[in-house]
């Protein structure tokens, strides 16, 4: 069994990607610049925030943090996002959810220009991905699908069984893995109305789980060999920690690690890699920018 480090993954990606931002500076370029917009003070969104603009500053960008109170009005954001679409030295913005429930979050992620859209979430965006044309794909199937790049993790022609059926991950997920350009693997998708799901999983070369179920994932859902990719991350009360909590996977880990040919462990495996996709397609919108101005030296001045 092989640990897929997410972290150290992560870390050299933005490594990477800092260096490309010094380039594009010291060519005179304009500085990548990312803002993030958050309602009220739910504690997982200020944690994920926090990160994301940390991350900015490893990674050479300008960041911004919009807070808004939980009782904003729809209207309020809305013209907010407006601004943003308008404002030139904005390359992506986020919005962070989930949203309070009076606001309607699909109005809100169709309001951004898809192409500052580096959540990936607009249907334009799902759109395109759906056909395999150039867009910002969702950061976690992103990845997801990058740690099994660089761990040379063979996929063509692999049964990728997924569970979990979600606008954010599963979806998008089975499109990156069935795309010839991409995964080319033969998918199945699993959710919590699947019948004989350990059977299935039982078939999988490559499982990703993704149901927010803390150890739903169990050995005897494990083909030998396999490689499991754990996308949940559930806070369980544990009073040993000074946080008062620990992370959980939707895999049992200690179970199904000896099955295992390849797997990621929670927390250290995706989690890094979700946010590090966000700081990539920022750097492409960036960039996209960049080659539209060389494209159209008039469009500077607009």
């Amino acid at each position: 069994m092989k640990l897929i480090d997410g972290k150290a993954t992560a870390a050299a990606i933005k490594a990477e990607i800092a260096e490309t931002v010094r380039t594009i500076i010291d060519q005179g370029g304009h500085q990548p610049h990312l803002v993030a917009i958050l309602v009220g003070h739910d504690g997982g969104s200020e944690t994920y925030v926090a990160n994301k603009v940390k991350a900015c500053a490893e990674c050479g960008f300008k960041s911004t943090l919009i807070r808004f109170e939980d009782d904003v009005e729809e209207t309020t954001l809305l013209q907010e996002i407006d601004r943003l679409n308008k404002d030139k030295d904005v390359d992506g913005f986020i919005v962070q959810l989930p949203l309070p429930r009076h606001i309607n979050e699909q109005r809100i992620i169709e309001a951004i220009d898809y192409r500052k859209d580096v959540d990936g979430f607009h249907p334009v965006n799902a759109g395109r991905m759906m056909v395999g044309l150039p867009c910002f794909l969702p950061a976690t199937p992103k990845g997801i699908f990058e740690l099994l790049r660089r761990y040379q993790i063979s996929t063509s022609g692999k049964h990728c069984v997924i569970i979990g059926r979600s606008n954010i991950v599963g979806k998008p997920m089975s499109m990156l893995m069935l795309q010839k350009a991409f995964g080319d693997s033969t998918v199945t998708i699993c959710h919590s109305h699947t019948e004989h799901l350990k059977d299935i999983c039982r078939q999988a070369d490559i499982l990703i789980a993704a149901t927010g179920q803390p150890a739903s994932v169990t050995a005897d859902m494990i083909k030998p060999g396999a490689t499991v990719i754990d996308v949940g991350t559930t806070r369980l009360p544990d009073a040993s920690r000074k946080s008062g909590f620990r992370l959980q996977g939707d895999v049992n880990f200690e179970q199904v690690a000896p099955l295992c040919s390849y797997i990621t462990p929670v927390p250290g495996g995706v989690g890094p890699m979700t946010i590090c996709m966000l700081m990539l397609n920022t750097l492409e919108a960036a960039q996209n920018r960049i080659a539209d101005q060389s494209s159209n030296p008039s469009s500077q001045n607009n």
